[in-house]
């Protein structure tokens, strides 16, 4: 063999396609990414179906009853705060509808739920129940409003 001779080409192969050469990372990116759109996509409706529970009358009127009350002021002690998870259902047509809620609060001294169930007649909420569950105790307080709410009924949302 003579050493000036050039050894023989190699033999030629052809470069990989994209899709070969970066599969191994876009498979898992792609699956992450539809993941996460859809993780997106459930929390946007938790929020929106949780907003829409803490816009009626209903919550904001046990909410407020709460804040304002000596006794829960008492066992909870102030600033009291209201949680994020409300469970329950409102259901309103019109003038009419009922509402069953269970709202988580908070302040320095404990923690404690409202429950409120109410039913709307002719355009006024009537309070079945409006009490706040002292979690600590298990005591009950009765926070209930001595009137009727009247409400506008443009102004309630449909849950």
């Amino acid at each position: 063999m003579d050493p000036l001779q050039t050894p023989p080409a190699a033999p030629f192969e052809p470069r990989p396609n994209w899709w070969s050469r970066n599969w191994k990372w876009v498979v898992p990116t792609g699956c992450f990414s539809i993941i996460v759109l859809i993780l997106i996509f459930v929390f946007a409706i938790v929020l929106f179906v949780f907003g829409m529970l803490k816009s009626t009358d209903v919550y904001k009127t046990a909410v407020a009853s709460a804040k304002n009350n000596p006794e829960v002021i008492e066992a909870l002690g102030s600033p009291i705060k209201e949680g994020m998870l409300v469970g329950g259902k409102t259901n309103i047509e019109g003038s009419s509808g009922e509402a069953d809620l269970s709202i988580p609060i908070s302040g320095p001294k404990g923690k404690g739920t409202i429950y409120v169930m109410a039913k709307k007649s002719a355009g006024r909420w009537n309070f079945e129940t409006m009490e706040v569950e002292v979690h600590q105790t298990k005591n009950r307080i009765n926070i209930a409003p001595t009137t009727t709410l009247e409400t506008d009924d443009e102004s309630e949302q449909e849950e």
